[in-house]
């Protein structure tokens, strides 16, 4: 029977100046929180669009997030295997 599972993630943006951090996380199924972080810092002479440091903090937290779940998930197998685990990336 097919079975549908819900993860959330949560997104904190945090802006200075012109500089903007992100931090995502999700909590695993077995109650392991992973964290994940972005930057983005806007050069001077660009014009001020705040969304656009949100987008790119956001997006490098998401995929440092997704690399330290990948990581994870090795730590896993190795330890239901007993055998290192490599994943492509």
């Amino acid at each position: 029977m097919p079975t549908t599972k819900q993860w959330s993630i949560t997104v904190d943006i945090d802006e200075q100046e012109d500089t903007t951090l992100a931090h995502v996380s999700v909590r695993t199924p077995k109650g392991h929180d992973v964290t994940g972080v972005g930057h983005a810092q806007r050069n001077p002479l660009d014009p001020s669009v705040p969304e656009i440091g949100d987008e790119l903090a956001v997006s490098r937290a998401l995929r440092n997030l997704a690399e330290r779940l990948l990581h994870a998930t090795e730590n896993d197998i190795a330890g239901a295997t007993g055998e290192p685990a490599h994943l492509h990336r």
